[in-house]
């Protein structure tokens, strides 16, 4: 077994893709510049968020979320041992690093961050609202955005008569300054309760493992479990439009795989016109929803996609016509958390203790929603718009010949975007020829063959030097880095005799054929009964849960999204494996135990 992983510098480009450093910002990159301190470091690949090579333009929200987590970190709360996180890209993956504050700044931290995380959590609520409203108001006002072509001659009314004084040209640079200043808002957004989310359930399971020393990770995170959170309205809205398709004696219009046919049959009769106008209600916002991480361009958005919900629908409708409940398990996780709270609390020797357990419970119970809230208002509904404005300009480019499709302007990076909208309105005002239609097509196809050539080689899972022992909390909980899955990944990732090992994240066993799935592309080949195994799960894909048996990611610790929906739907779950889709095989039957974080694969 090594004693450490490669240096960053020694990690060679995979054969195709010479140049990708081109693909993104220089601050971006591992430089000799920096050696000294980025080969000291411990750098992790994020899988959990960035599983996928990124192109230059989605590298956008790589950069602006992990420095505005920093940001909050370092900056507002003053957090006392974390300065936040360290981001880099190499052969297009996403690495980071948790940066520890010094340790003679620590104490000095301690009183200010109490002072202002302490005003959050004391008025938590009224600050939730009014985060509500301020994020609400930023989605409008990116939809509210006009990114037009220009025009052959301005109109005279709206721009002459008017003496408005600055035109067509003006405008849409403005737009795309503007689109980028509010993803960076958003992402300022994002982080204002973040990271208090998950500092106060983190002091609530401090003060556990400190009064209960031999408590699981999973009977804390239970404690906290069935929540009512924004993020699971998209799969309620599919339920009830599925309810509500077989209480109106319209199920048989749905034809499984064609959306035009089951269009046409609802528009037949006065029950399904009034299905699709439900559905339209449903659709704005809750179907701005990714069926990836949000965070690649390339992910389908069901709004954009109605196919995806049209087919869980369908699903839905034939589990209630065989006598199958839709709703989640709520009122048994209620009573699971109620009795493992009363069962802890009755351990409690004093008074003193049982108002500090009581009101830590309280605070994590409060403050936990945002931590799965947030994840649609920002990475899917935001980033849905935010997908569909670029695609606007990119359609502006391909009809100047610029690019030979929209989706071209994502090979851009954001900073050259300007560059290439002021050569189209220079060429427009002056009018001369561009310079654009002969620069960017030869730059753009080699980008995406580089692309292709990063896709097809696998990152490195960490690099540099490992920790003696992995102790800041965010890079366990979140992301599953912990000690044992270092150790593995210096090991070559074999699994031992005692099976795969991973995160014991939702309760339960179950045992069942493995669906070895790499995409969401690849949902619709699940078949009832299966167990899913995947490098991670989105939120998304919970319509399948009522197929499924169980699932075991690659990636991801016990607050990851995965490990929180599945308890949310009380579905067994296995996170963090770092190799399950690498020892597992479709079809093989394997025993899932969500309780005692154990995959064991049973026979061929």
């Amino acid at each position: 077994m090594a004693d450490r992983f490669p240096s960053p510098f020694d990690i060679p480009t995979p054969e195709g893709a010479e140049g990708w450093q081109d693909l993104y910002a220089y601050s971006s990159l591992f430089s000799e510049d920096r050696r000294e301190y980025e080969d000291s470091m411990f750098w992790f690949q994020d899988g959990v968020h960035w599983p996928q090579v990124l192109t230059p333009w989605d590298a956008t929200f790589f950069e602006f979320a992990i420095t505005s987590l920093s940001q909050y970190n370092t900056r507002h709360l003053l957090v006392p041992p974390a300065n936040g996180i360290d981001y880099r890209i190499l052969n297009g993956y996403a690495y980071l690093t948790p940066v520890p504050a010094p340790e003679a700044e620590i104490g000095a931290r301690v009183e200010q961050f109490m002072q202002r995380a302490g005003h959050y959590f004391m008025n938590w609520n009224d600050l939730y609202d009014k985060w509500m409203v301020k994020i609400r108001d930023l989605v409008a006002e990116m939809e509210a955005l006009h990114i037009e072509p220009l025009p052959e001659v301005e109109d005279f009314e709206a721009v002459v008569a008017s003496g408005k004084g600055s035109g067509s040209g003006y405008a849409l640079i403005d737009a795309y300054y503007r689109l980028l200043s509010s993803a960076l808002k958003l992402w300022q957004f994002h982080f204002e309760f973040l990271n208090l989310g998950y500092a106060a359930y983190l002091d609530f399971f401090g003060f556990c493992k400190q009064v209960f020393p031999s408590i699981s990770d999973l009977a804390i995170a239970k404690m906290v479990a069935g929540v009512d959170v924004d993020l699971f309205r998209p799969d309620d809205e599919l339920k009830r439009l599925a309810r509500m398709a077989r209480d109106t004696g319209i199920s048989d219009a749905f034809v499984a795989g064609n959306v035009e046919a089951t269009s046409e049959n609802l528009k037949a009769t006065d029950a399904g016109r009034a299905w699709i106008a439900s559905f339209q209600e449903s659709a704005e916002p809750w179907f701005n929803f990714s069926n990836g991480s949000g965070f690649y361009h390339t992910d389908k958005i069901w709004i954009e996609n109605v196919e995806i919900p049209f087919d869980f629908i369908g699903n839905y409708i034939n589990l209630l016509n065989e006598g199958g409940d839709l709703a989640r398990p709520v009122a048994a996780i209620h009573a699971e958390r109620d009795r493992i709270v009363n069962e802890y609390t009755e351990l409690l020797n004093s008074d003193e203790d049982r108002e500090a357990f009581a009101g830590k419970l309280g605070l994590a119970r409060v403050v936990f929603p945002y931590v799965e809230n947030h994840n649609f208002y920002v990475e899917h509904w935001s980033h849905s718009v935010l997908w569909r404005k670029m695609r606007g300009l990119g359609q502006i480019f391909a009809d100047a010949g610029f690019i030979a499709e929209a989706n071209d302007i994502f090979y851009m990076q954001r900073h050259e975007v300007p560059d290439a909208l002021f050569d189209l309105y220079a060429s427009w005002a002056t009018p001369a020829p561009a310079r654009g239609p002969k620069y960017w097509p030869a730059k753009i196809a080699d980008r995406k063959r580089i692309v292709s050539a990063l896709k097809a080689a696998k990152p490195t899972p960490a690099l540099g030097v490992p920790p003696e022992v992995v102790t800041e909390p965010f890079t366990v909980m979140l992301w599953g880095i912990t000690s044992d899955s270092v150790a593995a990944w210096l090991g070559g990732g074999a699994s031992g005799e005692g099976g795969i090992k991973g995160f014991a994240a939702s309760p339960g066993v179950a045992e069942g054929p493995a669906r070895v799935i790499f995409s969401a592309d690849q949902i619709n080949e699940i078949q009832q009964g299966e167990i899913l195994v995947a490098p991670l799960t989105a939120p998304s894909w919970a319509p399948i849960f009522g197929k499924i048996g169980a699932t075991v990611t690659d990636t991801g610790g016990m607050m990851s999204h995965a490990a929180i929906v599945c308890r949310e739907y009380g579905l067994p779950a296995v996170t963090g494996t770092g190799f399950a889709t690498s020892n597992i095989k479709t079809g093989q039957r394997i025993r899932v135990d969500g309780s005692n974080g154990t995959v064991t694969i049973l026979e061929d």
